[in-house]
């Protein structure tokens, strides 16, 4: 077929992040500062919209998508959303972002709608330190989530934990410690450069090779892989579609650890997804500012096929981010906040 999602690159996207809002209940620094909880973006794509983008990359090949924000559960009825997806020929896995203070109590409806995914935006453990991080956020409504995440019938949360150096770099062994009671997957991303100021940044970056290192001097054990001939230290089998993060178990762990190396280690060899905004704009990689707007077009399907593949006509090999060990990131890279992407 001409119109499977092949870039230049011969890079397969099966997989679709769609933004169903800007807005967030939260401020969190390296997203969306000053908390923008009623951020102006427009009218948001509609269910309809969305409906419809999803239905024409299916038939592009298109097998899961991620629904993200801000934050996604601010938009009502998202469980009705998660259905209609569901239902689309092709769509195996539709899965959710979320900070989780809103989860709780919708949890149960997502699940039985068809969310097959979850994962959970947490920075500390520590409430005072979660607070200040978040611009105010409850950390107790977001482990209440977890547990109500795992009663509805999720067998694997995802927790998302950004490493800022001097910030919460001192609770890796806490977050490690959560694998060992959970079935967990916890993955410490390495912080971004993001939005128009990025003064500061390199302050608050720390790359995670000393991950390892910590495990070993708080005397976690890591174990081998499932399949044989590896050695503790690397890392567990990677299933197909379990994305950019490399994962370690601790020995006897119910759960699992991984990293993502998006600025020291990228993986855009091996990216397969593409970025729609909330407001319809396509956006093929997370750190370049080239954008397709193809709202206006929705209704379409073969006009929003050549609109897709034009859009990774334009998807670079790599970001640039980091081309030179110490270099600054480029600002035309990085000009929208991460809660104006998705992620």
């Amino acid at each position: 077929m001409s119109d499977i999602l092949v870039d230049h690159f011969g890079r397969l996207h099966n997989y679709v992040r769609i933004s169903v809002t800007e807005r967030c209940n939260l401020g969190c620094q390296y997203c969306n500062p000053g908390r923008v909880e009623k951020a102006v973006e427009g009218n948001p794509l509609t269910f309809d919209e969305i409906e419809r983008i999803v239905r024409v990359l299916a038939e592009m090949g298109v097998t899961k998508v991620r629904l993200t924000g801000g934050e996604p559960l601010i938009r009502p009825n998202l469980e009705e959303l998660v259905a209609r997806l569901r239902a689309i020929s092709g769509i195996e896995r539709v899965g959710l972002t979320t900070n989780g203070l809103l989860l709780a109590p919708k949890v149960q409806k997502l699940r039985d709608a068809g969310l097959t995914d979850l994962n959970v935006s947490l920075d500390s453990l520590i409430p005072e330190r979660y607070s200040r991080i978040t611009g105010g956020g409850d950390v107790s409504k977001v482990l209440h989530a977890l547990a109500a995440g795992f009663k509805a019938g999720f067998e694997i949360l995802k927790l998302n934990m950004v490493l800022m150096k001097g910030v919460n770099d001192d609770e890796i062994e806490s977050f490690l410690q959560l694998t060992q009671k959970y079935p967990l997957h916890v993955r410490f991303i390495e912080y971004m450069p993001m939005g128009h100021d990025i003064n500061g940044w390199e302050a608050g970056y720390m790359p995670l090779d000393g991950i390892l290192e910590r495990c070993v001097k708080a005397g976690f054990s890591l174990e081998a892989g499932p399949d044989s001939g590896r050695t503790t230290d690397e890392p567990t089998e990677k299933a197909a579609d379990s994305g950019p993060a490399h994962y370690f178990r601790i020995q006897g762990a119910a759960g699992q650890f991984g990293l993502i190396h998006p600025v020291s280690q990228h993986f855009c060899n091996s990216c397969n997804r593409l970025r729609i905004t909330a407001n319809g704009h396509v956006k093929p990689c997370l750190f370049w500012n080239e954008e397709l707007y193809i709202r206006p077009y929705i209704a379409q399907s073969e006009l929003l096929k050549q609109l897709f593949l034009r859009a990774l006509e334009a998807k670079p090999g790599q970001h640039i981010m980091m081309d030179q060990p110490g270099s600054k990131p480029p600002l035309k890279a990085t000009m929208r906040l991460m809660s104006q992407i998705g992620g």
